[in-house]
C-alpha cells in the first residue's frame, strides 16, 4: 500500500469515526440548568472541541491498525468477500 492510498484510507476511517466520537459526553444546556438567553436550549453547554478530535484521531488510528492487520498479516481484502449476484459465466 502506498502512502497516498494508507492517507486516503486512514482519512475515511477518521471521517467516520468523528461521527462516532461526536455525541459522547455532551450535555445541552436544558441538561446543566444554564441556558444562555438568545441560543438553543438543547445546544451543547461546552464543546470541547480539540479534545474530540485527539479522542477520534487516535481511534481511527487504532481502526486503521486493526485494517492493515487484517490486510497486510491476515491478508484479507474486498475481494474475500462473496458476492450477493450470481457471476456471469
Amino acid at each position: 500500500m502506498s502512502f497516498g492510498t494508507g492517507f486516503a484510507v486512514y482519512f475515511l476511517f477518521w471521517w467516520l469515526c468523528l461521527f462516532v466520537v461526536l455525541p459522547f459526553g455532551i450535555r445541552s444546556q436544558v441538561e446543566s440548568g444554564e441556558i444562555t438567553p438568545g441560543t438553543e436550549p438543547g445546544a451543547p453547554r461546552k464543546f470541547h472541541v480539540w479534545k474530540k478530535m485527539l479522542i477520534n484521531t487516535v481511534l481511527a488510528g487504532v481502526v486503521f491498525g486493526l485494517y492493515l492487520y487484517v490486510t497486510i498479516t491476515l491478508g484479507y481484502s474486498l475481494d474475500n468477500i462473496p458476492s450477493p449476484f450470481p457471476q456471469d459465466q
